[in-house]
């Protein structure tokens, strides 16, 4: 299409293929891409109701909970409406402005979402390990602030990513083979040395995602010991199951992350395969998130029953 004919090192459009390799299913590859994409929207809408809606859940497990509730709705709705166009009318063209205003969504939301689960991380280490001044820590203020410090990390350190990648020259194609723009899916169509770039993008990666994945696994570390040296049985049970939808959750979303970015840079992947883990990273946490925290919080669940009429006050 828009590859043909090429003159120009600085397009106005891109080409957004899809899934190469499989153009054939994308009308039948929309279908779940959709149902995810309304299960995430509602379900995430019904959870920020939830817990707005009830004075018992305005605790820091449950604020952190709602900030990262938002940073789903706007990471899935960043890409999936365009993916769906895509897949549907093949409405391949993306200009320019929109496609780098993807990347910085693409990452900065989701560099602000590992801060909000690192939160939540900390907010368990407290509960756990200093019960007493949990209320003493973790006020209004502090949860504020730390919900302000995770959003402007994330602004700021990806801030640069869109201004980088629109001085580079593509002069061979402006056909990119993904569903949405990604840092990386550009800096390959560059016909520059890019490898400044990458290192970047490393050191982003490491100093953002990979050092919150490292102190939430230090903070659980010393949750799991400080559980195992309760006396009762009882009390460890307890505890261990005020974790478990924060553990779910965390997998959830590291898993299919890790597996993107490392077989982006790294991996020899099929690229069709390694597109669809991509769009499972951006799907699949914003889905299960509600679902996991509905199921397994007492006081969520309590309260969307009583909002659907299945329970009385």
């Amino acid at each position: 299409m828009a590859a043909s004919n090429w003159t120009t090192p600085h397009p106005s459009t891109f080409i957004l293929l899809g899934i190469p390799g499989l153009e054939e299913a994308h009308v039948w590859i929309s279908i779940p891409f959709c149902s995810v994409y309304i299960l995430s929207v509602v379900g995430n809408c019904v959870l920020l109701a939830v817990i707005k809606s009830e004075p018992s859940l305005h605790e820091p497990m449950y604020l952190f909970l709602a900030m990262l509730t938002f940073a789903d709705l706007v990471i899935c709705t960043t890409t999936v409406p365009k993916t769906l166009c895509i897949f549907w009318f093949r409405d391949q063209a993306i200009h320019i402005d929109a496609c780098l205003t993807q990347v910085f969504l693409v990452h900065a939301v989701g560099t602000m979402e590992s801060g909000f689960m690192l939160a939540m991380a900390f907010d368990r280490y407290v509960a756990i390990c200093n019960p007493l001044q949990h209320s003493d820590i973790l006020t209004h203020q502090a949860i504020a602030k730390m919900g302000l410090g995770v959003v402007l990390r994330g602004m700021i350190v990806l801030g640069p990513y869109p201004f980088l990648l629109k001085q580079l020259p593509y002069c061979t194609t402006n056909v990119i083979s993904h569903t949405y723009c990604e840092f990386m899916a550009l800096v390959k169509l560059a016909c520059v040395d890019t490898a400044g770039l990458r290192v970047y993008g490393l050191l982003v990666a490491f100093l953002t995602a990979g050092l919150d994945f490292i102190l939430i696994i230090l903070s659980y570390v010393l949750i799991l010991r400080a559980i195992f040296s309760l006396p009762s049985k009882e009390a460890r049970r307890k505890s261990l199951s005020t974790c478990s939808s924060h553990v779910c959750v965390m997998i959830a979303f590291y898993t299919p992350a890790f597996f993107s970015f490392f077989s982006h840079r790294f991996g020899h992947v099929a690229p069709h395969v390694h597109i669809l883990i991509a769009n499972v990273y951006l799907l699949f946490p914003p889905m299960m998130n509600p679902i996991i925290y509905g199921v397994r919080t007492p006081g969520i669940r309590q309260r969307l029953l009583h909002i659907l009429g299945l329970k009385r006050a």
